[in-house]
């Protein structure tokens, strides 16, 4: 199932700063994706000092003979628009039995919905651009023992009396979360925005991977090279992701950077994406530049997805 489809993933994809594309011959060009865009270092906002907890998840339902969109929608007390904008990659006359689908949450206490997973907002910091826009980065943790997808969360810009100014949601970069891992999330403010605002994050989606989900595949990264630019606004990184299972074929196939300063602070991450499937055993090469939206860069951490 894919993640949940509103149409916002611009939010958190991050405005380029270089040129990066996979050295392999067999690869074409890395797809754009977008980094913060650098801007005179600031005193960054102060650190979330409470956890925020997420709000009831959707249920996710599998798709049995003679099921149809009408029925289902019935059956969950959501209306059948509701239920086709929440799943728009479904066809209502063509229902396959054993796909998954969103029952998307609206309010009504009547509907049953998922135990809501505590997944921490361990980050919250904006940056501003020399444009007088401001980028807002927050960092989510996995604490579970189990794989987690579909990760989604709200930023709120509040003034200095507690107000919201201003709010969007945010998808993650990457469609799961391992056990222990942590994931970015970022929204892009755009000026006029009081770039002194504090950011509250709050997160909306987070649900448990069943047992035996075959919509991934293992994938490992080796021979990773992380190299600071002069200035540490920049770091190229480079190496090889390899299936580790040697029946599977990945059709898509990402490597996420992400970037910290000194002091351990989130301050940028990119998505590089292979332009070619990658069969079991075998292996890609990636080549990219992540930036830096605050601090010099001191380090970057990577997580991997691979779908057939």
């Amino acid at each position: 199932m894919r993640r949940l489809p509103l149409c916002l993933t611009c939010l958190l994809l991050l405005a380029a700063c270089g040129d990066s594309t996979a050295s392999s011959p067999d690869l074409e060009p890395a797809a754009p994706y977008q980094t913060l865009t650098p801007s005179p270092a600031a005193s960054p906002l102060p650190m979330l000092t409470e956890i925020l907890l997420p709000t009831p998840t959707p249920v996710i339902y599998t798709i049995e003979a003679d099921d149809t969109l009408g029925a289902i929608a019935e059956r969950f007390g959501v209306t059948l628009e509701a239920l086709i904008a929440a799943n728009p990659g479904v066809q209502p006359t063509a229902l396959i039995v054993g796909q998954t689908l969103v029952i998307p949450v609206d309010g009504n206490a009547s509907q049953p919905t998922l135990t809501p997973v505590p997944v921490p907002v361990r980050q919250a910091r904006c940056w501003p651009e020399t444009t007088g826009g401001l980028w807002c980065l927050a960092l989510v943790q996995n604490e579970f023992n189990e794989t987690l997808e579909n990760i989604s969360a709200q930023f709120n810009l509040l003034d200095e009396n507690g107000n919201e100014i201003a709010s969007q949601i945010a998808y993650a970069p990457l469609d799961i979360l391992p056990a222990g891992a942590s994931m970015p999330l970022g929204a892009h403010f755009a000026p006029p925005v009081d770039l002194q605002a504090i950011p509250r994050v709050q997160v909306l989606t987070a649900i448990r991977l069943l047992p035996g989900d075959a919509r991934y595949l293992p994938v490992m990264l080796e021979n990773i090279l992380v190299s600071v630019e002069a200035g540490g606004r920049a770091a190229r990184v480079s190496g090889r992701a390899m299936l580790t299972t040697l029946d599977g074929l990945a059709d898509t196939l990402w490597v996420l950077a992400i970037a910290y300063d000194e002091s351990g602070s989130l301050v940028g991450f990119r998505r590089w994406e292979a332009g070619a499937p990658l069969a079991g055993g075998e292996s890609l090469i990636f080549d990219f530049l992540v930036s830096s939206a605050g601090p010099a860069i001191e380090r970057v951490d990577f997580l991997t997805e691979a779908r057939p």
